[in-house]
Parts: C-alpha cells; sequence; structure tokens
C-alpha cells in the first residue's frame, strides 16, 4: 500500500509540474529516504487525477505505523512537509523561472506561477483553506468580508506541551526571516522545508516577496526586509510601498502600524503586506475634499469609512510620498484634548499611521489611516480598539487586513455560532451554557428584530449580526467617528497640516 501512496505523491508533483519526468526516480529515492525504506516496488496501478491530503495522509499514516512520528497534527505537518520537499525546485529554479515570466509575460504572469507553485506545493494548505468559512455583510460603509479562519491547525494539549519543554532557539529569528527558506521546523516553529521566496529589490535594499500560507484574500502576499529589522512607518515605509506597487501595479500593498494595540503580531520584522484583491475601503468614495498649497496635483479626501481615512491620489507616486510623510509628521504630534487625541502621554508616543498603496487605473492612490493606542481604565486594551461589549466576537487587535474591510475571526466562532444557533431555534437559554453566555446579551439585542428563527434561516441571521458587529469593532478603532462632531475633529487636525477644504 505503500508504493501506491509513493507512486501517487510522485504522480501528483509531476502534474503539477513540480519536477519533469527525467527527475522522477530521483525524487522516489528522496521520499524513500524520507521514509526510512531502502526499496522500492513500481505498482501496477496508474494513477491520474491524485488527491494530494489523502495521498499524505496514506503517507503519515505509514510514518507513525513505523514509528518515525507521533500520531498528532503537528508532528504530521513537519513530517508531510519533508515529503512534499522530495518535489520541489532549488529557489534558485523558481527565482529564474519567476523573473522570466515577468521579463518576457509581464508581472501578472510571474505571480500567477509563483501563486500556483506555493499551493501545489503544499505551502498554501488548499484543502485547508478552503473550510474556512467566508460571507459578505451589507453595511452603511460598504460590503464588509467576514472569515473564520480554519487553516491554522490547533495544536493537540501533547503537542503544546512538547514544544514547551523544546528547547529555544534563536534560529530563525522569527516567522519572517529569510532563514524560514527550506527549514525543516520544530514543534515551536512551522515546517518551511517547502517554502521558496522571492528575491526582489525594494528601496535599492535586498527584499523578500512570498505568500501567507494562511490566505485571508486571493494573492494574499507578504513582502519582508532580508534583514531581521523593526517595522518603523516613515517616509521610507511610503518610499518601499510605492517602489513594489510600481514593480507589480495589480497588487496593493500595505502595512500595519508599528506601534503595539493598533500595529500587527509581528512589529520586530520590517514587512508589509498585499495581494490581488479589492477591499471595501478601496471601493468607499470620498466624502469630504481638501486641498493643499503646492500639492495642487493630488487630490485629497476623507473616505467614507469607519476608522479615519485620507485618501491621497496623483499620477505622480513621489508627491503622494511627501505629502504623506508631511501628514504622517504631523500626526505623530498632534494633540486635540477635546477630540480625546494625545499624543503622548508620560513620554509614550500614540499616534501612527496605517499605510496602504495602490494603482487604480492610471493614478497612484495613498491611504493613510490615522491610528491611536491610547489605553484608559475604562478602555485598558485600547481606547481605539474594539470596546469590550464586541469581546465574545472580536478582541483582538485591529490590524491591517481588518482595516481595509476583512474581518478574521477566531476558529471558536465555528463551533460556537453552530451551537448558538441550536440553542436558539429551540428556544434554549443559552446563559445555562458556559461557552454560550458570553453572546447572551448580545442575541438578547438582536433577538425582537426577527420573527420566527428556524433551523433554515438562523446561520444566516447570525452571519448578518457577526457582520454588523465587524462594522461597531471598525468604528470603534476610528480615531474620528463618522458623525459631525467627529468629522469636524477630523477636519482640524488636516487643517492644522495646512490643508484646506476644498
Amino acid at each position: 500500500m505503500v508504493y501506491d501512496a509513493i507512486k501517487k505523491l510522485v504522480q501528483y508533483g509531476l502534474n503539477a509540474g513540480l519536477f519533469e519526468e527525467v527527475d522522477r526516480i530521483f525524487v522516489i529515492n528522496q521520499i524513500l529516504e524520507t521514509l526510512h525504506m531502502d526499496e522500492y516496488e513500481e505498482p501496477e496501478q496508474v494513477y491520474t487525477d491524485v488527491d494530494l491530503e489523502e495521498t499524505l495522509k496514506e503517507l503519515l499514516d505509514f510514518a507513525c505505523e513505523q514509528g518515525l512520528i507521533q500520531d498528532s497534527i503537528a508532528y504530521r505537518d513537519l513530517f508531510d512537509t519533508k515529503l512534499m520537499n522530495c518535489m520541489m525546485p532549488r529557489p534558485s529554479e523558481v527565482t529564474a523561472r519567476f523573473w522570466e515570466l515577468y521579463e518576457k509575460q509581464g508581472p501578472e504572469a510571474a505571480t500567477d506561477y509563483f501563486y500556483k507553485l506555493s499551493q501545489d506545493s503544499d505551502y498554501i494548505r488548499r484543502y485547508r483553506v478552503c473550510k474556512d468559512q467566508k460571507w459578505v455583510t451589507k453595511t452603511a460603509y460598504g460590503d464588509l468580508d467576514i472569515t473564520i479562519n480554519l487553516s491554522k491547525p490547533e495544536k493537540d494539549p501533547k503537542a503544546i506541551a512538547a514544544a514547551k519543554l523544546a528547547k529555544q532557539s534563536g534560529y530563525p529569528k522569527c516567522l519572517l526571516c529569510m532563514e524560514n527558506e527550506g527549514y525543516a521546523g520544530r514543534l515551536n516553529h512551522p515546517a518551511r522545508n517547502n517554502h521558496r521566496i522571492i528575491r526582489i529589490t525594494i528601496n535599492d535594499s535586498k527584499w523578500g516577496f512570498q505568500y501567507s500560507p494562511y490566505v485571508y484574500y486571493n494573492e494574499h502576499c507578504i513582502v519582508f526586509n532580508g534583514q531581521h529589522t523593526p517595522m518603523k512607518i516613515e517616509k521610507a515605509a511610503f518610499i518601499k510601498l510605492f517602489d513594489f506597487v510600481k514593480q507589480f501595479p495589480h497588487y496593493f500593498l500595505g502595512s500595519n502600524a508599528d506601534l503595539p494595540i493598533v500595529g500587527g503580531s509581528i512589529l520586530s520584522h520590517d514587512h508589509f503586506q498585499g495581494g490581488h484583491y479589492t477591499f471595501a475601503m478601496a471601493k468607499a468614495p470620498i466624502d469630504e475634499r481638501f486641498t493643499m498649497a503646492g500639492f495642487e496635483d493630488v487630490e485629497a479626501g476623507i473616505v467614507h469609512w469607519p476608522m479615519s481615512v485620507l485618501r491621497l491620489r496623483g499620477k505622480d507616486s513621489d508627491r503622494l510620498i511627501e505629502l504623506g510623510d508631511q501628514v504622517l509628521g504631523a500626526w505623530r504630534s498632534y494633540t486635540d484634548e477635546a477630540a480625546f487625541v494625545y499624543a503622548e502621554t508620560d513620554g509614550e508616543p500614540h499616534n501612527t499611521i496605517t499605510p496602504i498603496a495602490r494603482k487604480n487605473g492610471d493614478m497612484y492612490e495613498l491611504d493613510l489611516v490615522l491610528r491611536n493606542n491610547i489605553t484608559t481604565e475604562e478602555f485598558p486594551l485600547g481606547v481605539y480598539h474594539p470596546h469590550q461589549e464586541l469581546h465574545h466576537i472580536k478582541k483582538e487587535n485591529i490590524g491591517l487586513i481588518e482595516v481595509m474591510g476583512l474581518a478574521v475571526l477566531p476558529s471558536r466562532l465555528k463551533d460556537e455560532l453552530a451551537l448558538l444557533g441550536e440553542y436558539m431555534v429551540e428556544g434554549r437559554d443559552i446563559r445555562r451554557n458556559e461557552m454560550l453566555e458570553k453572546h447572551a446579551d448580545w442575541v438578547d439585542a438582536f433577538r425582537p428584530q426577527y420573527g420566527e428563527i428556524t433551523s433554515e434561516n438562523v446561520e444566516a441571521i447570525l452571519q448578518e449580526e457577526v457582520g454588523k458587529v465587524f462594522a461597531r469593532v471598525l468604528e470603534d478603532a476610528g480615531v474620528y467617528k463618522c458623525t459631525p462632531e467627529g468629522r469636524a475633529a477630523f477636519g482640524r487636525f488636516l487643517e492644522s497640516t495646512g490643508f484646506v477644504k476644498a
């Protein structure tokens, strides 16, 4: 049976174009070595359409039976990545093919190739990503994307305990370092044997281009500094964003903010996220237009969005960079006590920006999302952060992806919402269930808006209400609210920077 599984895996690799027919024997021998086998008999059965998940499961079951690995998701993920790497081209081959396509067919052909390879290699596990729950909720701000991300595997308790006991290593320094390429991984660091990185030049320095293994949206890519250096929002960050967008104009690129609470999960390594996707924020119209003397060639305006977004548009990206830098400098030091905006308290800085760059037709755009991470006794996790009454759905930081209108919700909600739906249909007391009681006030608030709740409509109702919660999450994270008072305060900041209302 294991011979059949080996043959199927090899056929999969051939079908996907991971290697050529002339490499077949070499690849088989690499797989045999990984499985601690020293002989092989070619099965007569011919395989054409191979199911990768099923085939890997057969090989992983064999590895468990032979005592090569423990039977848990953590050990299996480390091992199947080794198996996939037996079929992978070297980084130099991938890079050469990428840039050959770029030169001959254009940037989109190059990224199409690399995105397909990143999936065919099982670095992006298609069979897990497709399990993510996704829907769209219509709101006053446009159509918000909602996802419950299930593609990150949950480690079992034994693996978690073993990871705690494992020797701590500083190699690679973090998940975004170049040294992850080809790294076998360990219990407390994911395997990256099958991972490939494209080397690119950004702002005259060496950077890496790869895809996120969890693909929150189409062609979700990560662009990261070749050196392990901290994130910093400054003029150079804007230059880097547009440097990338000019090379790959079909992709947007944005950065998380560089302060805790309003920043991303990895502040220690300079990186951006982008992709081939148009978020609701990018589609949102301008509410109020502004101009600035000396920048008459740049369109500027407040975006109709729950967070505080200034959009700059122009044909010359250098002009957007110059004006963006002025806005950033002004915002870093701006205080408006009436609007509860403080540049710093006790020497701790609070103001920063989440920037997003894109090309829209023949115009470049730079969206500057104003952020502030101040905390108070009432809001210890952040004043401009999801407030406590929304934590039953979302309490994590609002990073770049959420800012643009895509909710990445915790995997716990899959089971919680399914059970909550059963309780609502059956009329059971939600407060009596320890897992569900945190949702009770929320359900009490929206329940009267609906008539009969049945097994046929309860899922759609819950999805709609979760989407509404995410809109409120973004409103909480907005420094200036979408109210007359909020718009007036936003205007005060822009006028202090030198803008004049158009």
